[in-house]
């Protein structure tokens, strides 16, 4: 979504949902796969969410319509130590969330107005050590750069966990199975869609086993150098229509 779909303003464009309907009459799968909340991307995808299938919290959830077809929550024994491991980062503010609710401490609260881009649902708590809601991942922001400053603290967890490094500002805690990459696979045996028959885009460093799963992978111009690496093919920013461009060459040749 961010710095793919959604262009610098946090916007779907008018032409992607023109797309939709043609891709939508060719029996094309759409799926949305976002680091963000299940109820942010509903938001954005308003007029299309009964037709899609998303990829939530990084792949920590999957549902298409009210059916969840997969779930990955991170296991309680490490949230404790993770939120130290955080908390001594200078700058850094973690954030739980759970499947359908996002919860921050009263530290977060400067910056609240930037959250709620992201968090359509949310709660304010003293604490986030009494929080007993089944959490699918720690969000971590730093407001000058998460790649910098969170990221070396916290890639000592790799071994447990997935340690993403997920836009200039955020680092995501999953647990070690919940990425786009692996709910990706589960929604193509779903659907029984081959990875030959897969496009997908993407712009950081938690798009990289997504893109891994589809022959027809795209960094965005925008992408992050790794992205770049990794996908087989580029095209324009998300500033740029570079999704657009690419569904509409799709459309053309079916």
């Amino acid at each position: 979504m961010d710095g793919t779909l959604l262009n610098s303003k946090h916007a779907v464009s008018d032409r992607f949902f023109e797309l939709f309907e043609e891709l939508k009459k060719r029996n094309i799968v759409f799926v949305a796969a976002s680091g963000r909340q299940y109820h942010s991307i509903v938001d954005k995808l308003e007029v299309i969410k009964d037709d899609i299938t998303v990829i939530a919290e990084n792949g920590a959830l999957v549902k298409k319509q009210e059916k969840e077809l997969l779930v990955t929550p991170l296991g309680n024994h490490l949230r404790k130590s993770l939120l130290e491991s955080v908390d001594a980062i200078y700058g850094a503010h973690a954030m739980l969330c759970g499947k359908y609710k996002a919860y921050f401490d009263e530290k977060s609260i400067p910056f609240l107005e930037e959250l709620k881009e992201y968090y359509a649902s949310y709660e304010i708590h003293e604490s986030l050590s009494g929080i007993s809601d089944e959490i699918v991942k720690i969000a971590v922001y730093h407001d000058t750069s998460a790649e910098e400053f969170i990221y070396p603290a916290m890639k000592r967890f790799n071994e447990q966990i997935m340690v993403k490094v997920s836009g200039q500002h955020w680092v995501d805690l999953n647990h070690s199975k919940a990425n786009k990459g692996y709910a990706l696979r589960q929604v193509q045996e779903h659907f029984g869609i081959l990875e030959e028959e897969t496009l997908a885009f993407g712009d950081y460093n938690n798009d990289l086993e997504m893109l891994q799963n589809a022959r027809y992978s795209f960094a965005m111009e925008n992408a992050h150098p790794q992205v770049k690496t990794v996908a087989n093919y580029r095209t324009e920013s998300n500033d740029n229509y570079g999704v657009e461009r690419i569904l509409e060459k799709l459309l053309e040749a079916k």
